[in-house]
């Protein structure tokens, strides 16, 4: 044989000799700013989120990190990727995948404002030139990480900005077919983890990397369910019914309860859906949920009313602590009320968490795992007593099964229950430095502090700090559908009467706005009595914001309150009271009266007042004495107390002192003994007003 002929015959034993499976790594070329490259960790060649996806994906991936700090998308920005050496590196590299995160230092003033029509036709130029590189390239283009309230350019424009980039983006990705990943949400409900409000550290990298990976390779770790998802649970009625969860992409989904099968298919982004007919009323369904090969089946499933019972401590306040509660709970065999009880893993009393609670926290795992149970004695006695009794009365009532879930954190301000955009939008004051910020309560600021004493980071979070409990508690029930809303909270935002008033309003919208439900009833309690200045001022503002606010109602507690405890026990009538509003108001009860009497107007005759009320049919004291808590003036600040008498459905005025009286108010004292009631026995509601002339 000679040499040449031996030479193509190494070269043929070679090529035979080699495995038929093996293949070329796959190359993924990460394309993007400092966000890619790293900055914020303190190794970026083993914390990026690029060095993490290597990790993640293993030997058959090649990942390259072609970030540039400071890069723009816009070619005509103050720093166009497309002008920099990595960009050159990127498409010699020529990646089999190109995952693009550009566009976060696009919202600098110098660009966005100057070239935002150029963006859409710039990122679409930069598709091309990662096809051009390799037609058989997978082309992956990201939303925007998240910038922070704490950046100093935040309100002044990068906020708003940031938000129309994400709307540019996800047209980008509609016109040129690409795969679009959800960047921001990985990160949005953690803050703490980019310091300096945009560089997200290693652990964040962490989240990036996961997020993409997943995104990737479609594995999303299998089949995944909202945690209300257990045995005995309960679904609304009478209306379509949303079942949410994750899966692997491409899986597909199956979800049968009664006669009712749906299916469907998980996307690209892992999420799937399906839409279940109203179904009928029932305590014993099985719910079977499969995706491909994996099966759930949840047993004693309930179909009736599902309320949400969320506040602070005296809707916390349990049973067993009642004044009731010694004879009611014994009695508590109510297998059609399900409870779903959420408590925190660490009360907010006074004393210094430990070091693992805090991690916890970080990482939004304040609260237990809860399952849905039947009512026995043993759970109620655990329960809210307010939402037990408001939950007992429906159920008397409608003859349903009816579920409850209580979300209620002792001490925990307005602001901590409501979603970021939202105050990031509307409020964006109440989040800078929360525990130095005068809209927090300074009692709930000291509080926070004690829990945080041993923390070692600098952004350690607390159930307290604005949007904490809407990340950790009302996200996590993933939109489970429910019926309405009961509230009892304002003890600790009492400091600020006007900032709560923005507050609730936003609350009740950003709630309304998560359930997708614009007209979702929420009935609330108004602060009690108590030895506390400002509470007067405080329960007549929950009175208008009842008024102000469509499909609200307001339940009086101020009768039974306790001068020195802010945790009055008597919470049968308040759960009852809340009840009568539902009944009325969703159900159809429209003989049972909702409310004790509501001021409606007033007007002079002579020296007289005569006051009108809505609910006010059989006026009378709740004491049978005379009626006390009314005071009239002619100028405001100048009020003397009135004799008041009951005429009909109203109330007759007079004070000697005043002679053309102008302004009215009942109930004004910290701790009142007003004693006004209907027919029903409800209590009147404090009310200051200025008189109709």
């Amino acid at each position: 044989m000679n040499k040449k002929l031996f030479e193509v015959y190494l070269v043929l034993l070679i090529i035979l000799s080699t495995p038929l499976y093996a293949k070329s790594p796959i190359k993924v070329a990460c394309i993007g700013n400092s966000i890619t490259f790293g900055t914020g960790t303190e190794n970026p060649q083993t914390e990026s989120y690029p060095a993490q996806l290597q990790q993640l994906l293993g030997h058959n991936y090649i990942v390259g990190n072609f970030g540039k700090p400071g890069a723009t998308l816009l070619k005509r920005g103050h720093r166009p990727y497309t002008l920099q050496p990595e960009y050159q590196k990127a498409m010699n590299f020529a990646g089999d995948i190109a995952v693009i995160h550009l566009g976060i230092n696009d919202t600098d003033p110098r660009d966005w404002p100057n070239y935002r029509d150029d963006f859409v036709r710039d990122y679409l130029s930069l598709i091309d030139s990662c096809r051009k590189a390799n037609p058989k390239s997978r082309i992956m283009i990201c939303q925007l990480t998240p910038i922070s309230n704490r950046h100093f350019r935040f309100e002044s424009g990068t906020r708003d900005w940031h938000g129309e980039i994400q709307l540019a983006i996800e047209t980008v990705s509609r016109v040129a077919g690409v795969q679009l990943i959800n960047l921001h949400q990985a990160l949005y409900a953690y803050p703490n983890m980019f310091p300096d409000g945009l560089h997200p550290n290693p652990e964040g990298a962490k989240l990036l990397a996961q997020t993409i990976y997943s995104a990737i390779t479609g594995d999303f770790g299998g089949l995944k369910l909202p945690p209300t998802f257990t045995d005995y649970m309960v679904l609304q009625r009478d209306c379509p019914l949303p079942i949410r969860g994750t899966a692997n992409a491409g899986t597909p989904i199956s979800v049968c309860i009664g006669h009712q099968k749906q299916t469907t298919i998980t996307g690209n982004d892992g999420k799937w859906e399906v839409t279940l007919n109203p179904l009928q009323t029932g305590n014993d369904y099985e719910l079977n949920i499969s995706a491909g090969k994996e099966k759930r089946t949840f047993r004693h499933v309930a179909v009736g009313e599902v309320w949400l019972c969320s506040g602070q401590s005296n809707m916390e306040f349990l049973l067993s602590q009642a004044t009731t509660g010694k004879e009611d709970i014994p009695q508590a065999n109510h297998p059609d009320l399900r409870l779903y009880n959420m408590k925190g893993n660490w009360a907010t009393d006074n004393q210094a968490w430990q070091e693992s609670a805090l991690d916890s926290v970080n990482h939004l795992l304040y609260y237990r795992t809860a399952q849905w149970e039947p009512c026995t004695p043993q759970q109620a006695a655990n329960f809210s007593a307010i939402a037990y009794y408001f939950g007992k009365m429906l159920q008397d009532s409608l003859n349903v099964p009816v579920g409850l879930i209580c979300n209620a954190v002792g001490g925990s301000p307005t602001e901590a229950w409501i979603d970021r955009s939202t105050l990031e939008y509307q409020f964006p004051s109440i989040l800078k430095n929360w525990t130095q910020n005068d809209f927090i309560q300074e009692w709930v600021r000291g509080r926070a502090l004690t829990n945080m004493q041993k923390r070692t980071d600098n952004l350690q979070r607390h159930p307290y700090e604005p949007c904490y409990l809407y990340e950790a508690g009302i996200r996590t029930l993933e939109q489970y559908p429910i019926k309405g809303v009961i509230w009892y909270q304002g003890e600790s935002n009492a400091h600020n009467m006007d900032a709560h008033k923005k507050l609730f309003r936003l609350l009740v919208e950003s709630w309304r706005r998560n359930w997708q439900s614009p007209e979702l009833p929420f009935y609330f309690v108004q602060l009690s009595s108590l030895n506390r200045p400002s509470w007067p001022w405080f329960r007549d503002s929950q009175r208008q914001l009842m008024l102000q606010i469509p499909h609200t109602g307001m339940v009086v507690s101020s009768d039974k309150g306790d001068s020195l405890d802010v945790h009055p026990r008597d919470k049968r009538p308040v759960g009852e009271r809340l009840a009568r509003w539902a009944l009325n108001q969703e159900y159809g009860y429209l003989n049972l009266i909702p409310s004790g009497p509501l001021f409606k107007r007033a007007h002079t005759q002579k020296d007289q007042v005569i006051i009108e009320f809505n609910y006010g049919e059989g006026l009378q004291s709740s004491d049978g004495e005379k009626l006390v808590g009314f005071e009239i003036a002619e100028t405001e600040g100048l009020y003397y107390p009135a004799t008041a008498v009951i005429q009909g459905n109203q109330i007759i005025l007079y004070a000697r002192q005043v002679k053309e009286p102008r302004f009215i108010r009942y109930g004004w004292q910290p701790f009142t003994r007003a004693n006004l009631i209907n027919r029903d026995e409800l209590p009147a509601s404090t009310f200051r007003a200025e008189i109709c002339l």
